[in-house]
């Protein structure tokens, strides 16, 4: 049991990364992570969106959605809770760490239509996981954004002060260093 919940985490993290394999989120991870502390931010606030919209959803799945046959019902439905958890992180960033807000801008509404959240809540569902293996999965999968946020910006921070070819500024370089690190995570594939 507990080695299935260690393994189940170490995947989302690792193994099955939402922006790094599954190519989900790219929005928002090349967006943000121009700055480490946005980065930050924007990791924190997926992490906690993706783990209690997992949670929830797998509630509301589960508890009335199977029950009175209204499985179609789905989609719109996870999307109505992660809008609304979206609009709770953002109203609790701006009154707490307003210039974090504002660092973040327009990305922090865009949580709710990041594939990535949407993603964690069908696979869950899709896996069949219980209460325990979907928050689990979720509060993984938003430590591996988060992961991979921290380490885009760290690397991004670093490029703005290099030499990079005119042609390569921006999201061309961005993009083929996504690209590389992408490839570096494959290397964990092998792990569990």
């Amino acid at each position: 049991m507990i080695s299935g919940i260690i393994s189940i985490f170490i995947i989302a993290i690792f193994i099955e990364n939402f922006v790094l394999n599954q190519i989900l989120g790219i929005c928002p991870f090349i967006g943000v992570s121009n700055k480490f502390e946005s980065a930050v931010g924007m990791g924190f606030a997926v992490t906690f969106v993706m783990l209690m919209a997992g949670v929830t959803t797998w509630c509301i799945h589960n508890l009335i959605l199977v029950p009175m046959h209204l499985e179609y019902l789905q989609t719109i439905s996870f999307i109505l809770v992660i809008a609304s958890l979206v609009q709770f992180v953002e109203m609790v960033i701006r009154k707490t760490v307003p210039s974090l807000y504002q660092s973040l801008g327009v990305f922090l509404p865009l949580i709710t239509t990041n594939c990535a959240v949407l993603g964690v809540a069908l696979i869950n569902i899709k896996k069949g996981y219980g209460l325990l293996e979907a928050s689990v999965n979720s509060l993984g999968g938003g430590i591996g954004f988060f992961f991979a946020l921290i380490i885009m910006s760290g690397i991004r921070e670093r490029l703005a002060i290099s030499e990079v070819p005119e042609a390569m500024h921006g999201a061309p370089i961005a993009f083929v260093t996504a690209g590389l690190l992408a490839t570096a995570f494959m290397g964990f594939s092998g792990l569990v």
